[in-house]
């Protein structure tokens, strides 16, 4: 699959319309499954601040909800886009819910994993905040552990724009 492929995904946002990758061609991308009851949750604070920092330089952050680790995203799409925007003043966009592990993993999440394994070739994606870093011409150039901070992101990023 070349890089382009990449731009042939998408999901749904939390308010049903479509999130389409196509639309987000030639900008960097930080793609992060998240969730709302998790240790890392306040992450969301260090994406939104990449988000403001870099987006009009054209970083796009996107938060990927999935409740398949210790059901920390157990929320509505309502619930989980109200709490994303009163805790963090999150603006960046946010999926429906998706897995990202396992059978029904969306096609986006298994592309990433294979792009960019993890330890040991590992791709399973561990845990939530796991991060992903697209270049502008959509090559997967880096996997990042939910322990790494976005702050830790910000050479990198810079790097790509």
């Amino acid at each position: 699959m070349s890089a382009a492929a990449l731009y042939q995904f998408s999901a749904t946002r939390l308010d049903g319309s479509p999130l389409a990758l196509a639309d987000y061609q030639g900008q960097v991308l930080l793609l992060v499954n998240t969730a709302s009851q998790c240790g890392f949750t306040g992450q969301y604070a260090g994406l939104e601040a990449l988000h403001r920092q870099y987006g009009p330089r054209g970083l796009a952050v996107m938060g990927f909800p999935c409740n398949q680790f210790g059901h920390q995203e157990p929320g509505s799409a309502d619930e989980i886009g109200a709490f994303c925007q009163r805790n963090y003043g999150v603006s960046f966009p946010l999926s429906a819910k998706v897995d990202v592990n396992g059978e029904h993993a969306h096609p986006l999440w298994r592309y990433l994993a294979e792009q960019r394994p993890g330890l040991l070739g590992i791709r399973a994606i561990k845990w939530n905040f796991t991060k992903f870093l697209v270049n502008r011409q959509g090559e997967v150039v880096a996997r990042f552990a939910p322990q790494t901070t976005p702050q830790a992101l910000a050479s990198e990023i810079e790097a790509l724009l």
